[in-house]
């Protein structure tokens, strides 16, 4: 639950991406599996320069000048002045810039001539940028919970009570537009915070002296935030049904209306902010048979303030004892080291780590043109073996001929489910032939009729001048026309609609001529 709360207060849509726009923004990150990655990060540090000075539409002549100012302060900065306009080709090839042509910008014939082309960053590359830079910026000491936030939301939520209650149309913008941003550093940094904590809790055997200088400080961290949590749990929660009581509508409609987005209708602002209440609401009130936000993040420190007690006594015991894992391993080298030859040592690790000799059995797959020969045994799906071969490692022999055995019963089910799926489809065939297949949901049956009489449509067509003119497909019940249509058609069925652009379906009886 905590999950989905805090991906509702940053508003992300990444799960109701299909696969192709996903495919489009992972193309945005191309420049950082490059071999150059650093260049083009230099060349993206260079343009985000000069936009921050409101230079928008830059030329190659700019961003090399940015990199020489860059290089004035970095020493790592590349040299790139002959790679340079390849480099942010491949950037705007990415999707990360827009090349532009711009010819107002060659101040004589000889570069009038040449191609002129201006790069900017385009919205989703600059937010690409800045997720890298985010990432490589981020520092382990940096992550802490914000316990001092509480009492700031407890303000914001009662200004929030008093303006709506007053009317106050600009304030309830003001304080809900805070107490969102507030909520959405408070999350990531709750999230952060546990990420890095349960990373330096799992690396403790390696480095054990990071989480020894730094326990004290932690536990008292931890503690603190608890206690702030729980002392101000209550009134934040008292605080959101005040707000409530003022008219929760109101509320969204006064901010929908203060805010000045303009790319959103009202009814799309009105959404948004409802979505933001409900998301804040869920922090800090219980739901039946839900926990709130406030509630799992406070459970979740307390149990990792359980996990970093108990590390801190595994590791003092492991100090005072001068036995752990890394000097048992020391100690195991050290005897597979001094054992007198290759079989002794073998013999020492395969007891030392349980290893046991293993049965290879292999076999060929029932079709062999499914599976791909360049696929590993780990990826290749497993095959059928028989006993012998695996209890005695001898191929099995082919044995005694088997008497040919038949089912009578097996054939009568068969058949009948035949006849009952034939007399489905005949039955939705005619609901067809009467109803048509516009203007309504089609149900599976239909589905299936109206797809398999268009594919026999398709193929069998008359293509004039390249272009579809006419087709039809027929069974032993109905037949399907393919009529051209200016406007086009679509057909709704359960699973989706289809659209049948230039064309509509006419479906009619085979010994008939009326429309469906």
């Amino acid at each position: 639950m905590l999950l989905v709360m805090a991906d509702s207060m940053d508003g992300s849509r990444a799960l109701d991406l299909d696969a192709l726009a996903i495919g489009d923004r992972f193309r945005l990150f191309n420049f950082t599996r490059r071999d150059d990655h650093v260049a083009y990060l230099w060349v993206l540090r260079a343009m985000e320069r000069l936009r921050a000075v409101h230079r928008v539409q830059v030329d190659t002549d700019d961003v090399a000048a940015a990199l020489r100012d860059l290089a004035q302060v970095h020493d790592d900065v590349p040299q790139l002045d002959t790679g340079l306009r390849s480099r942010l080709d491949a950037l705007a090839d990415d999707g990360i810039v827009h090349r532009l042509e711009d010819a107002s910008r060659a101040g004589t014939l000889e570069r009038y001539r040449n191609r002129q082309s201006v790069y900017q960053f385009s919205e989703l590359g600059y937010r690409a940028f800045i997720a890298v830079e985010d990432v490589l910026a981020a520092r382990v000491r940096d992550a802490n919970l914000s316990r001092l936030v509480f009492s700031d939301i407890l303000d914001d939520l009662k200004a929030l009570a008093v303006a709506n209650r007053t009317g106050d149309q600009e304030q309830v913008y003001r304080r809900l537009s805070r107490l969102n941003q507030v909520m959405e550093d408070m999350v990531r940094r709750s999230a952060q915070f546990h990420v890095t904590l349960s990373e330096i809790v799992s690396s403790t055997e390696t480095s054990p002296e990071l989480f020894l200088r730094y326990k004290n400080a932690l536990l008292v961290h931890m503690s603190d935030f608890m206690a702030e949590l729980d002392r101000y749990l209550p009134r934040l929660d008292r605080a959101v049904r005040d707000v409530e009581e003022t008219g929760v509508n109101t509320l969204l409609v006064r901010a929908a209306d203060a805010d000045d987005r303009p790319f959103l209708s009202p009814a799309e602002r009105i959404e948004d902010w409802e979505r933001r209440w409900q998301a804040l609401r869920a922090w800090f009130t219980r739901r039946p048979g839900y926990e709130s936000g406030a509630g799992e993040l406070r459970r979740a420190t307390r149990s990792a303030v359980s996990a970093v007690i108990a590390l801190l006594r595994q590791l003092t015991e492991a100090q005072r004892g001068g036995v752990n894992r890394a000097s048992e391993l020391r100690h195991l080298a050290q005897w597979v080291y001094n054992t007198p030859d290759e079989d002794a040592a073998y013999a020492l690790m395969s007891a030392a780590f349980d290893l046991g000799s293993a049965r290879h059995l292999g076999g060929a797959h029932d079709d062999v043109e499914e599976i791909s020969p360049r696929a590993t045994w780990w990826d290749a799906p497993g095959i059928e073996i028989a006993l012998t071969p695996f209890r005695t490692g001898r191929h099995a022999g082919p044995g005694l001929p088997q008497p040919v055995r038949v089912d009578t019963g097996q054939r009568a089910d068969l058949r009948r489910r035949q006849i009952e799926a034939r007399s489905a489809e005949r039955a939705a065939a005619r609901s067809l032939a009467k109803r048509g297949a516009h203007g309504r949901v089609l149900d599976d049956a239909e589905t299936r009729v109206v797809m398999s009489l268009l594919t026999r449509a398709l193929e069998a067509r008359a293509v004039v001048a390249g272009r579809l003119k006419s087709g039809s497909g027929s069974d032993d019940t109905v037949v399907l026309r393919l009529v051209p249509d200016p406007v086009g058609s679509s057909v709704r069925t359960t699973h989706g609609v289809m659209h049948l652009p230039g064309f509509a379906l006419e479906i009619v009886p085979r010994s008939g001529r009326a429309h469906g």
